[in-house]
């Protein structure tokens, strides 16, 4: 490779040396020092690829000039370190392998050689559905069922993980892709040895699935893109793409008391759909960072498709160091990423100047509110205490429609009548918004506004131990109070890797999760992509007879109409406690404020400020249950898969 600039040299990390491409040699010549941190990782990607074709010298400088108000303009190669995939989108990716094996040899090659040649993961996350759900067993039954109903593509990645180089699967049951990257895969800072040397540079991704970019909030650059481009990047090829202007979004203050992770991404992704950033890069910054955890920036960063960025990315700090340490990387490689941040002016500190942005957004965290998303669009933020009243509205609306279609009915049934045709109409329904069920054999009175499920989901908010633990903390003192969850709510917990259930466990409070029906049912995407499975019958055929508005809680990070369920018109994105306490609710239509919840054994009102943990109760909880051992215990063979996954025949 060309290195136009001279910016090759040897830094040392963990008393081993690496080659860089190190930025500042860059600095006397271009502004790069006040480049946004995302920019300077798209620059050094260009230096250690020049190679005079794919990427010149005047692609180093036009990044290197960036001009923050220009219109994107300027077309470059980007070459991604790593391929990161899930079951859906990578199989074909796998088929075409396989396919040019195939043709490999018919002409008379050796097929082994046919390989990724950029590194290339796949996470089997996107097959496993809630058909068990409120037993101990569920997880068991759902992964039987998962197995039984993939068994062809599951062979056919298993026969793909033995036969391929560079190219790894995590099988099923063990989290879901974006959690398994932020936990495990990771590397933050690559590593690779070239010419007897090793060479560190930016650990930089490209996925088959839109929420890749939940990695940003590592520091790591990535975002998702089509099968195509996927493909032609492990194959080793750049993608294309355009130099992008860079919205710079300051972070101040912290989150108050009462609000949660959940709260501060709806309210992030309201502000900037609002703005309008569609292919833009997002990047946070400001004093605020310093009250973030990292899991919290994950959550931001997850929904960057959400808020419409292509990407949401924070820069490497302490806290990065933190977390690395915290999800048992090896020492070694904790101490590359930071002499390698710091060698390249990608740490944050106080000292760190100022980057240049397109423009700049403000929010300051303590003005964050407990929040909902909803009925059909996640940008759609609702805060919590006007909850009630805009769930009425729509529900009037549904009313409304509801009547004028019965009417339409009853006239077409006149019309028939009158004319001398068939008769029909005799028997009218009459929809009044309720419909009296019989469930666990109780009956039950099913209305418009009804919640039927109720879904702590998605690598959204299951990657971030405070809003999972508040959601247990919530669930005991609930069931100490005798409060319990409405007979036609639908419970499913689908942590996005099994570190959750572990520290949960750990903490003792997955026993009042599971009491009020929040048992695992799987390591998954389950309901945030759809896969919620079917409801009850009772419930079903409620919904069907009496035409019925009803709804789910997910803590998720989509809510389009259908997407959830077909049986579900509204979907509302929540935090984990919130998803507890409106399964406890039953109903999206009360007031959370001053509606109870129910009544505790002596009969006395339970409101949910009675039950609502406070944050030290939460920080107290995840700092004396989780650790570093309990990542690497759960990461330990991650990919050899249970019984079923070894012992398939290939």
């Amino acid at each position: 490779m060309n290195d136009s600039y001279n910016t090759r040299e040897i830094i040392e990390a963990a008393n081993a040396p690496y080659q860089i491409y190190n930025l500042t040699a860059i600095e006397r010549r271009y502004p790069t020092a006040t480049l946004p941190y995302s920019l300077k990782i798209l620059l050094e990607n260009l230096l250690r690829h020049e190679d005079g074709v794919n990427v010149t010298k005047a692609d180093i400088e036009a990044l290197a000039t960036w001009d923050p108000q220009a219109a994107p303009s300027k077309e470059i190669a980007f070459t991604p370190a790593r391929v990161l995939m899930q079951d859906f989108t990578g199989v074909p990716a796998v088929v075409d392998l396989a396919a040019m094996r195939e043709a490999m040899q018919r002409l008379g090659g050796d097929p082994a050689k046919i390989n990724p040649l950029s590194p290339a993961e796949l996470v089997i996350d996107h097959s496993v559905q809630v058909d068990v759900f409120g037993r101990p067993d569920a997880v068991e039954k759902n992964a039987a069922i998962e197995f039984e109903r993939n068994q062809e593509r599951y062979v056919f990645l298993r026969w793909g993980q033995q036969a391929f180089s560079n190219f790894k699967v995590v099988p099923p049951d063990t989290g879901i892709v974006h959690q398994v990257n932020l936990e495990y895969l990771a590397r933050v800072v690559y590593s690779q040895g070239i010419d007897g040397t090793a060479q560190a540079y930016p650990d930089t991704v490209v996925g088959t699935d839109s929420h890749t970019t939940m990695i940003n909030g590592l520091g790591v650059l990535g975002w998702g893109v089509g099968g195509i481009e996927a493909e032609a990047a492990m194959l080793g090829q750049p993608i294309t793409m355009l130099i992008p202007q860079v919205v710079g979004f300051r972070l101040t203050g912290r989150l108050p008391e009462g609000a949660t992770a959940t709260d501060l991404v709806l309210t992030v992704t309201h502000i900037l759909r609002k703005k309008g950033v569609v292919g833009k890069f997002v990047e946070f910054f400001g004093e605020g960072l310093d009250h973030l955890p990292l899991a919290d920036r994950a959550t931001i960063a997850n929904m960057a498709p959400e808020y419409g960025a292509t990407c949401g990315i924070f820069p490497i700090d302490q806290e990065t160091i933190n977390y690395l340490r915290l999800s048992g990387r090896a020492p070694e490689q904790v101490a590359l990423v930071e002499a390698y941040a710091r060698a390249q002016g990608f740490w944050r500190d106080a000292k760190s100047p100022t980057a240049r942005y397109t423009e700049v957004l403000a929010l300051d965290m303590g003005s964050v509110e407990p929040s909902l998303a909803g009925p059909k669009r996640p940008q759609d933020r609702i805060a919590l205490k006007n909850a009630k009243e805009v769930v009425s509205k729509i529900l009037r609306v549904y009313q409304e429609e509801r009547s004028g279609a019965a009417g339409k009915d009853r006239d077409m049934a006149r019309f028939h009548n009158e004319g001398g045709g068939t008769a029909v109409g005799g028997e009218e329904a009459h929809h009044t918004g309720l419909e009296m069920i019989k469930i666990n054999g109780r009956d039950a009175a099913l209305k418009d506004g009804a919640i039927v499920i109720g879904a702590i989901t998605s690598c959204t908010n299951t990657s971030n131990p405070s809003v999972m633990m508040a959601a247990g903390v919530l669930a005991k003192k609930a069931c100490e109070r005798g409060l319990r969850v409405k007979p036609w709510v639908k419970t499913s917990l689908a942590p996005g890797s099994q570190v959750v259930s572990a520290y949960l466990r750990k903490a003792g409070l997955m026993p009042y999760l599971e009491e009020l029906g929040f048992h695992v049912i799987g390591y998954g995407c389950t309901t945030c992509i759809g896969n919620s499975g079917p409801l009850p019958d009772a419930v079903s055929q409620g919904i069907t007879k009496g035409s019925l508005a009803v709804c789910s809680v997910l803590s998720g990070n989509r809510n389009f109409e259908g997407r959830v369920h077909s049986e579900v018109k509204m979907n509302f994105l929540a935090s984990p406690p919130l998803v507890v306490a409106y399964a406890i609710a039953g109903t999206m239509d009360i007031d959370l404020y001053n509606d109870a919840l129910g009544t505790d054994q002596a009969g006395a009102p339970v409101y949910l400020k009675d039950i609502w943990p406070t944050q030290r109760e939460i920080n107290d909880t995840v700092l004396r249950t989780l650790d570093s051992a309990m990542f690497s215990a759960s990461y330990d063979g991650v990919f050899t898969g249970d019984a079923r996954w070894a012992g398939m025949n290939v």
